[in-house]
């Protein structure tokens, strides 16, 4: 499967093999020691370390629940009348079918597939910048895609990425793809960046977005054993990143947890008390323990704030 389709999902392998998760996650394992493939959060793809990207038939097929909750919880940062820039790949993708009923909007992208997600959105203008076509995802790149980003001004910037971790924060594997994100970020005002668990903690070639240029991550919630990722969601708190968790497959709400100080003083609002994902809440006063504050609700999510570790 994964040579036939160059990634694939564990919940879809242990479907197709009508096992549980847990006995697929130890057969993966087992096949990367013979170097057969290479395992990935919530999944497994070709070996290639780095520098390998897969193609967009293959990242669609990817944690597909999770990026239709984060585009549900992203879309509610979206107000009318707002000008904003959307990046190439799947979720943003997924962002931009919810972004054809937000009024007076106008979208900038060097993306194919969020131009034609919005074509037909009556109320949304959509700015495509020049470049080349760069057929594995669907996206103008190249200096003609980032000569037309210059002078451009947003309040936003909506991207995506290959991997995010707290050190470098949001990488890509492609440097033509890289370059032409870094342009979109310096359009924008703000950098929202989608990015699902299987995600978190990985890391890729090209840095596109420093974790101190991101405003706020909007993931899904890890599941239970996913200690690293649950980890790097409190990695990038504590530098300052505000993280909104949507709610899981299974339903519920979305937990909103902004970064230390990130979040304005007028957005702050009722108290509202939610463990990091992965993470068991710890007693009053324990060191090292992270401190809930007051924060404000945001779109449909609930919303806590999640301070710095103590050192």
């Amino acid at each position: 499967m994964v040579r036939a389709n160059g990634a694939v999902s564990l919940r879809e392998l242990a479907r197709v093999v009508q096992t549980s998760e847990v006995t697929v996650r130890r057969d993966v394992r087992a096949l990367e020691a013979e170097g057969l493939l290479d395992r990935r959060h919530g999944g497994a793809v070709l070996p290639g370390g780095f520098t390998r990207e897969s193609g967009f038939p293959q990242k669609s097929h990817l944690a597909t629940a999770e990026k239709t909750a984060i585009a549900d919880l992203a879309a509610g940062f979206v107000e009318e009348g707002e000008a904003i820039v959307v990046g190439a790949g799947t979720t943003t993708q997924e962002l931009a079918r919810r972004l054809a009923r937000v009024p007076g909007l106008t979208v900038v992208t060097n993306s194919l597939l969020v131009a034609q997600a919005l074509a037909h959105a009556n109320r949304v203008e959509v700015v495509m910048t020049g470049g080349t076509l760069r057929g594995s995802n669907y996206a103008l790149v190249g200096s003609g895609a980032e000569q037309s980003l210059q002078g451009l001004r947003v309040s936003r910037a909506f991207l995506s990425g290959s991997g995010l971790t707290a050190e470098r924060g949001l990488s890509t594997s492609n440097m033509l793809s890289a370059s032409v994100d870094r342009a979109l970020v310096q359009a924008a005002g703000e950098v929202v960046v989608l990015a699902d668990h299987t995600k978190l903690g990985s890391d890729t070639m090209f840095q596109t977005v420093p974790t101190d240029v991101i405003t706020r991550l909007v993931t899904d919630e890890p599941p239970a054993h996913d200690d690293r990722a649950a980890t790097e969601l409190q990695a990038l708190a504590d530098q300052g990143v505000q993280i909104s968790v949507a709610g899981s497959s299974l339903g519920g709400q979305a937990p909103d947890r902004p970064g230390p100080e990130a979040a304005p003083p007028e957005r702050r609002g009722p108290r509202r008390d939610v463990p990091l994902p992965g993470q068991r809440r710890s007693h009053p006063g324990a060191a090292g323990a992270p401190q809930l504050r007051p924060a404000g609700s945001l779109g449909d999510g609930r919303v806590a704030d999640l301070a710095p570790r103590r050192r």
